[in-house]
C-alpha cells in the first residue's frame, strides 16, 4: 500500500480509490471519492510514470522509460 495520501480539495478529508484500471504498464486511471460523507466529492485521476528517477537493481529488459532530466532528479533529492 502506498504511503501517499490523497486529500479532497474541497474539505481536506482523505480520499479513497474506489476502483482503478491499468491502461498501460506506466499508466493507471483511478476513480477517487472523498471519505467525508457530507462532501462526497468524486474525481477521476491518472497516475503516470513518465520518467525513471533511478535505474532498477533488477532491470526488466522490456521496461524502458526515459531518464528524468537532471534538474528534476536534483529537486526530488531535496524533497
Amino acid at each position: 500500500m502506498s504511503s501517499y495520501k490523497l486529500v479532497c480539495p474541497h474539505c481536506a478529508s482523505w480520499m479513497r480509490i474506489r476502483t482503478s484500471d491499468g491502461k498501460h504498464i506506466f499508466l493507471r486511471v483511478a476513480y477517487l471519492q472523498c471519505t467525508n460523507e457530507a462532501c462526497c466529492w468524486a474525481a477521476r485521476a491518472k497516475f503516470e510514470m513518465p520518467h525513471e528517477m533511478s535505474p532498477s537493481g533488477m532491470p526488466n529488459p522490456s521496461v524502458r522509460l526515459p531518464a528524468a532530466p537532471t534538474a528534476l532528479r536534483r529537486e526530488a533529492m531535496h524533497q
